[in-house]
């Protein structure tokens, strides 16, 4: 496995990046000591993982994917490491450090490690690798060496869309998402369908924080929509930014209106204010492919995860849904399977 051929210079610049990487222990290797190493048929099976812009510890995207890579080392005895790069320049210079180093699997944990990805694994082609919400390449083909994981988010968004427009007592509720992507656009447009389907007269308001990877790291922005979007009369605001989300639970906290959370259970982060969150199961996406890396049938290709895999959904049950009435879970239970047998069509823009 050789990495492409470049100019002196810049394969100075690649190798000095990847050795700050190398020696930033404390937060790109959390490889932990005290943890016995892996046991049983698959440890010799090394999977690398790279989070995203947030990184582990944003109670969100990152941390589903790492529990899923948790799984797959308690449960099928893979060696896992993890990389937390600094900054956009890092992205490609992590993936490639896996690769050189004959990991089996690379995964990148966000639509933003898509360019990335397709240039590393072209030039690994031994290697497997995976991305989460992968973006394929507007032109050209998808490298045969990538699994692209993707989801049905607006299944899940449907869902507590619907919990909204049931519960809202104003008749108007919000949106908040981080960068205007089409990606965080399903998020929007199949929680507005999920209000209109039980409320058609419902309002929904909606706001993005910016175009860049920072619009999912400014809580600061992240209020500031969700207190217009409040005072416009919504009761209930739905995120889908990342730990810009942090700011719209302050926004309504503080305005005595409940708030909606993204990909994990983000309960904890406001108690009594979170009211449910649509969950994006980013751990059965990565166990699964994990799974099939130590299997020997790793999938290439597009793979797609909705409610038919029970990878998206909501928080329904236990007391951290406790807020929702019994008849509304009902209600909305019917819409999910509805969902399922192709009953109900939810658009993605």
């Amino acid at each position: 496995m050789a990495e492409r051929s470049t100019p002196a210079a810049s394969k100075l610049a690649v190798v000095t990046l990847v050795v700050s990487l190398a020696a930033a222990a404390s937060t790109l290797l959390p490889a932990r000591a005290e943890e016995p190493l892996p046991e049983g048929p698959h440890a010799n099976v090394r999977v690398g993982l790279v989070f995203d812009v947030g990184g582990r510890g944003d109670k969100s995207f990152n941390d589903a994917a790492y529990e899923g890579l948790s799984r797959a080392a308690r449960e099928l005895g893979v060696t896992t490491e993890v990389l937390e790069p600094s900054g956009a320049e890092d992205r490609e210079a992590a993936m490639r450090l896996f690769a050189a180093r004959g990991f089996d699997l690379v995964i990148g944990v966000g639509f933003i490690f898509s360019t990335d990805v397709n240039v590393v694994a072209r030039d690994f082609p031994s290697t497997r690798f995976a991305c989460i919400d992968y973006a394929p390449p507007m032109e050209g083909v998808m490298p045969p060496n990538i699994a692209g994981l993707r989801f049905r988010e607006e299944e899940g968004s449907f869902l507590v869309g619907a919990v909204a427009g049931l519960m809202s007592k104003t008749g108007h509720v919000g949106f908040v998402g981080g960068m205007d992507i089409p990606l965080i656009r399903k998020f929007e447009a199949g929680y507005r369908a999920g209000v209109h389907e039980v409320c058609p007269r419902c309002e929904v308001h909606a706001g993005f924080a910016g175009t860049t990877p920072d619009a999912f790291r400014d809580p600061v922005k992240g209020k500031a929509l969700a207190n217009s979007e409040i005072a416009a009369g919504a009761d209930i605001v739905y995120h889908a930014a990342g730990t810009t989300g942090h700011g719209v639970f302050e926004a309504a906290r503080d305005m005595g209106v409940k708030a909606i959370g993204v990909d994990t259970d983000q309960h904890d982060e406001m108690p009594g204010t979170v009211l449910t969150s649509m969950i994006k199961r980013g751990d059965v996406a990565v166990f699964d492919t994990i799974r099939d890396v130590a299997e020997g049938r790793f999938q290439a290709g597009l793979r797609t995860f909705g409610l038919a895999e029970d990878a998206v959904g909501y928080v329904d049950e236990g007391p951290h849904a406790a807020g929702i009435p019994e008849d509304t879970k009902q209600k909305v239970e019917a819409l999910a399977q509805r969902v399922i047998r192709g009953e109900i069509k939810i658009p993605e823009r």
